[in-house]
């Protein structure tokens, strides 16, 4: 089941880097839903590469064609299964890394556990498959814009620039950053990374809004619980906090503590909209940090299959920063895990 995420709202992917496609099929979504094609491109080419100078130019048109579960632009309530296929692959420029372990990748450990494994582009393991999250994620938010709930990941940090100022929204970048002055910083920074054949890290930084409250369950799946377990399932994902995060180890409790206005909410967020893992109803503001891309044009010391030690420079086409792609995957998963809990609340209300 490690290919499946959700209870009520589920979505099970497959596919491969450089496989024939990737795709997945989505359980349990309501039927009567109008397929909103345009956020759906929409996302899509927020993911997609060859998009800007720092990203990958592998160039894939990432076409949706769905085999089920649509009948007449609305959803049926039934599975719903979509391929995407891979049309752009290079799949020689894996040939001569296929029996070294490359620094960072998942090579070793896939072989530990499958013994036999795809190794071009990363195989399963590539960030080709958030393809399919991206998906499924549009197919969440159809559902939660019936509820007004809105998600929105941009990009607050990459390397040691990061965004000190309140967000200005107004302000599209192709970063994904809203401030001006701090796109241009990053901008910079990664021009000199790109130079120098290196990559770098960063941060999303991902706002829930208009929840309604008592979403969630005790204990073992609290809402924080599940977003960090879809966000840490992401390709480079080293790091989840909510609310106030490490900052709260910092803090008394005079000043992290919210205290409850005379409309029965907190008039202050510290604990980033959730209280024992149950939505207050204000707005869920969490981080993700990531890790720099692994696959890098510097010459990297490593071992091969033989245990013979190799000096290693890689072929490809690759990213400088997962940041901004990343945002979209970000927003997917996090619609995925709200709509799940959405449609378990209304469940758990029915008759009440």
């Amino acid at each position: 089941m490690s290919n499946s995420t959700g209870t009520l709202l589920r979505l099970t992917t497959f596919g491969e880097s450089h496989g024939k496609a990737v795709g997945g099929i989505i359980d349990g979504m309501p039927s009567g839903i109008e397929v909103d094609y345009t956020l759906l491109r929409a996302d899509l080419l927020r993911r997609r590469t060859a998009q800007q100078l720092h990203a990958s130019s592998r160039n894939e048109p990432d076409e949706v064609q769905f085999l089920s579960g649509i009948f007449q632009h609305r959803t049926l309530g039934t599975p719903i299964c979509f391929v995407v296929e891979n049309k752009d692959q290079h799949a020689e420029d894996y040939a001569a890394t296929a029996n070294i372990f490359r620094p960072s990748h998942a090579d070793y450990t896939y072989a530990a556990k499958y013994a036999h494994c795809d190794s071009r582009g990363g195989g399963r393991a590539s960030a080709r498959t958030t393809v399919a999250d991206v998906v499924g994620g549009a197919f969440a938010k159809m559902l939660l814009k019936k509820y007004n709930i809105n998600i929105q990941a941009y990009t607050s940090q990459i390397g040691k620039e990061s965004l000190n100022a309140t967000p200005d929204w107004t302000y599209q970048s192709a970063l994904e950053c809203p401030d001006a002055a701090t796109t241009d910083r990053m901008h910079a920074l990664l021009n000199a990374i790109r130079t120098e054949g290196d990559t770098i890290g960063g941060v999303s930084t991902c706002c829930i809004e208009n929840l309604p409250a008592g979403l969630g369950e005790p204990i073992y799946d609290k809402v924080q619980a599940s977003l960090a377990s879809a966000m840490m399932s992401i390709p480079a994902a080293k790091g989840f906090e909510y609310g106030e995060g490490f900052a709260a180890a910092t803090m008394k409790g005079s000043e992290h503590n919210d205290p409850f206005g005379i409309d029965g909410k907190p008039t202050t967020n510290h604990a980033g909209g959730l209280l024992g893992g149950i939505t207050t109803g204000l707005p869920i503001t969490f981080r993700v940090a990531f890790k720099p891309i692994s696959s890098m044009a510097q010459p990297q010391h490593t071992a091969d299959t033989n245990g013979q030690l190799q000096t290693l420079t890689l072929k490809g086409r690759h990213d400088v920063c997962v940041l901004p792609r990343v945002n979209v995957v970000v927003e997917a998963k996090a619609a995925m895990v709200i709509a799940d809990y959405l449609l378990m609340h209304t469940a758990y209300h029915h008759n009440q």
